[in-house]
């Protein structure tokens, strides 16, 4: 009867997995089918409970690396995060405590703020973008 149970878990988590596409509980349902497998050859429900938690995590160890690539393979970076590491001219003086700074990048114009909070970066630098924050530029003097 045990292997029925196990069975019907491995519908609903195999269920779960479709309806998340997430990759959420497909290890648990590989888990559940070699439970119930281990259940048809009269194991004990303690050993099936552990052969379920083993499996499991191994199936989770082995395949969600590879997985988590193949899934992620298809991120590409935004026109905003190319921005991230290049250089940029200062046009207008960064100080943050006046909100005030602006800088050419690829010949636009940004609003740009200074990656340490008190530092002043003077008209005419040059500096490089750390991050993006809303529609302004992180930046920090370069080198």
């Amino acid at each position: 009867m045990y292997a029925v149970y196990w069975l019907i878990a491995s519908a609903v988590f195999l269920l779960v997995e479709i309806m998340t596409l997430g990759l959420t509980s497909i290890w648990f349902a590989g888990g559940a089918v070699v439970a119930a497998i281990a259940a048809l050859f009269g194991v004990p429900f303690w050993v099936q409970m552990l052969i379920f938690i083993v499996v499991t995590c191994l199936l989770f160890a082995l395949t969600r690396p590879v997985a988590k690539r193949y899934l992620n393979s298809k991120v590409q970076k935004t026109n905003t995060d190319a921005l991230i590491g290049q250089t940029a001219l200062v046009k207008e003086t960064i100080n943050n405590m006046e909100s005030k700074g602006l800088v050419q990048l690829n010949g636009q114009d940004w609003t740009a703020r200074s990656f340490e909070a008190g530092e002043i970066i003077p008209e005419g630098s040059e500096v490089i973008v750390k991050e993006i924050r809303g529609v302004k530029l992180i930046v920090e003097r370069e080198v």
